[in-house]
């Protein structure tokens, strides 16, 4: 269990899954870029940001939108973007705002139990790494350890397929959750940035030009860098002349 004070951003976990440099570039360093695709997702989650926590309720579904949440078992904090909570039946016995159990919770001033729905919103489609699902994962542990209430599954929505990809919790998921919470507070309290590795997706990352992964990756030396970035200047020259 952590203490309040020593919990660490929930979304530094899809951070640290990506890649261990950028999250200690952000987390560590404090150092952050934006480009189109950060860009991008920041228009996604806008008017969450802007408006801050606020309900909805449509029929059998309720949204709220900007949850504060927190795990002390993960020692994470941060904010949900949408959690919708699902009618169901109501158990015989069962009242008052907060009551919980496996089959839903109670809302106040609504009847009948509801089952959390975590909802994450991202540009793009989805990764082959897990940071994404590690991500929502640890929002439904989140969810289920403040709310005394079971969350078997998500979603995803991705903003370039413009539909919801949905995410089971199954225990291998929450297991890579914990592991990554546990890493990332390793990493945190090290307080060293590890050195960067050249990989296919760095060049998707809003960071590289900080992180200089041709430059400074494992065996790579300076002036091999030097070498072929004035190599790539001469034969642009001679292209265009």
């Amino acid at each position: 269990m952590f203490a309040e004070e020593e919990l660490l951003p929930l979304s530094a976990l899809q951070h640290l899954v990506f890649c261990e440099r950028q999250c200690a570039l952000i987390h560590i360093e404090q150092v952050w870029r934006d480009n189109a695709l950060t860009l991008e997702g920041s228009r996604l989650h806008k008017r969450t940001d802007d408006e801050g926590p606020r309900r909805e309720v449509r029929g059998d579904v309720v949204t709220l939108r900007g949850l504060p949440i927190r795990s002390l078992h993960l020692g994470v904090s941060g904010r949900a973007d949408v959690v919708e909570f699902h009618r169901t039946a109501l158990a015989p016995g069962s009242s008052g705002p907060g009551t919980s159990s496996s089959a839903g919770v109670t809302l106040s001033g609504l009847g009948g139990r509801w089952k959390a729905y975590p909802v994450e919103y991202k540009r793009g489609k989805p990764k082959k790494e897990l940071s994404d699902r590690i991500q929502l994962c640890a929002q439904a542990i989140s969810l289920e350890e403040m709310m005394g209430t079971e969350i078997p599954e998500g979603a995803i929505f991705y903003g370039r397929m413009l539909r919801r990809t949905e995410v089971t919790f199954e225990s291998d998921l929450r297991q890579e959750v914990r592991k990554a919470a546990q890493r990332l507070h390793e990493l945190i309290a090290s307080g060293v940035t590890p050195r960067a590795r050249k990989l296919p997706k760095c060049d998707r990352c809003s960071l590289i030009d900080v992180c200089l992964p041709r430059m400074t990756g494992s065996g790579r030396s300076a002036q091999a860098f030097f070498l072929e970035a004035i190599s790539r200047s001469l034969q642009a020259e001679e292209d265009l002349g």
